[in-house]
């Protein structure tokens, strides 16, 4: 079956074309992620990045493909977009500006000004990270006293801010791009690669530990058997669905009867997928980031204590971030109203419900319950990396965030080459049928 989707890949041109802009727009967010800034001393970064390998800075690491150790010119990544994105939302679900309201209203016109204004934002957060995080980095030192720049002058910090906002705009052009001329989504796509890129080395380390002694080998079986249980987990969880059976009256019309047939409304458990995980490392990491580049200071190490990954206090605000971007993003992207006036209007109905305000709160309470049983499911399999690192010594994130991410992004992606293969295998019906009084003909040959 795998050989035959492959072969219906690469027989379908436009497919074709879609996936290999995407593996190009891919491999040149990779060369820029290995590009240094210049007047940046590597081997003190190293240094830094070995010493925190299992904290927020090697997770950072391993998020933005490495980009952030080697303080490349894309270290700063997607996350100020990410940011931008978040705080717009929040805006427009407070209703604090009737003007942003009025353009989300305006259709596919007033989407693109949105998007706008969210770029604008992400270009004034970019300039604004960028400066803490190239200050930050001033105050870095290695062994010796040796600075992580080499000559800490005005101009390099000018500069510096600026590649890094430029480096984000480039990376938010480039999802862009992926979206419009590629197959999935861009951004996550750019973040599937930036963890995927870590990954093989991660592994080769695991492996040299066995090797060397370091980790009994039963440990190891016990990390491959749980890594192989959690993808499963996550592919369940992103897979699965509430079907809410909709029955739709008959109607009749003239001498034709319409409706009578029963359908289904599928509602998933992880309805946002991993948005609202990439949402909730975003707002978590970036202060934590900025504390580790800051160790030398009273608030940065208390605030590095109390948030390690191992701290009670993480796991709760991370999970409780996560469970907020889950309804955040659910009542962004479903309206249980528009689905109650939707059936009414189209003459359906679910089994046992009465149309209207009935069927928008039913609707809504299954929502509610499906929202928080995957909010904690998402919560469970984030926060398992710690408990690896705490018992097995793991020095790098099985499962956990980065798995929700690979598989999410994965299952998305491979879900929309499938709607594309089918859009095609249905392209020569219409070619060769014409419409006649509303009514297909078959004229080929």
């Amino acid at each position: 079956m795998a050989n035959n989707t492959v072969a219906n890949i690469l027989n379908a041109p436009e497919l074709r074309k879609r996936l290999l802009f995407v593996l190009g727009a891919l491999a040149v967010f990779r060369v820029a992620a290995a590009i240094p800034i210049p007047g940046i001393n590597t081997e003190v970064l190293r240094q830094l990045f070995n010493a925190h390998q299992n904290g927020i800075l090697g997770f950072m690491n391993i998020f933005s493909g490495g980009a952030l150790g080697r303080f490349s010119i894309l270290a700063l990544g997607i996350m100020p977009y990410i940011n931008a994105s978040i705080i717009m939302g929040l805006v427009r679900g407070a209703h604090i500006f009737p003007a942003l309201d009025r353009m989300h209203k305006e259709g596919e016109s007033g989407r693109r000004k949105e998007n706008q204004i969210t770029r604008i934002f992400a270009l004034f957060l970019a300039v604004l990270q960028g400066s803490m995080m190239t200050f930050a980095i001033t105050r870095v030192t290695g062994a010796g006293n040796v600075s992580a720049v080499v000559n800490p002058s005005v101009m390099f910090f000018i500069t510096t801010v600026l590649t890094l906002a430029a480096g984000t705009m480039f990376v938010m052009w480039l999802g862009e791009q992926i979206t419009e001329k590629g197959v999935g989504n861009g951004i996550s796509l750019i973040i599937f690669a930036g963890i995927v890129d870590r990954l093989p080395s991660a592994c080769w380390e695991l492996y040299q530990r066995v090797e060397t002694g370091e980790m009994d080998f039963v440990v190891f079986l016990i990390i491959a058997l749980a890594v192989a249980g959690i993808t499963a987990l996550v592919v369940w969880l992103e897979t699965a669905q509430r079907q809410i059976p909709v029955q739709y009256a008959k109607r009749q019309m003239g001498n034709k009867t319409y409706g009578g047939q029963t359908s289904y409304l599928p509602l998933k458990i992880d309805q946002s997928g991993v948005i609202a995980v990439i949402f909730a490392s975003s707002v978590i990491s970036l202060p934590l980031t900025i504390a580790t580049f800051n160790q030398e200071a009273e608030w940065a190490q208390k605030l590095i204590n109390m948030m390690s990954h191992s701290s009670v206090w993480y796991m709760l605000l991370f999970s409780a971030l996560i469970i907020f971007f889950c309804y955040f993003y659910n009542s962004m992207t479903i309206n249980p109203s528009d689905l109650a006036d939707n059936m009414k209007k189209w003459g359906g109905f679910i089994p046992g419900i009465r149309p209207g305000e009935p069927t928008k709160n039913y609707i809504e309470w299954v929502m509610n319950r499906l929202t928080f049983c995957g909010a904690i499911f998402v919560c469970l399999i984030a926060v398992l990396p710690d408990f690896f690192r705490s018992y097995f010594n793991v020095d790098f994130y099985f499962g956990g965030t980065a798995l929700l991410i690979v598989v999410g992004v994965a299952l998305d992606t491979v879900s929309q080459v499938q709607a594309h293969l089918l859009a095609r295998n249905y392209e020569p019906l219409l070619k060769g049928s014409k419409r006649i009084k509303g009514r297909w003909f078959n004229v080929g040959q």
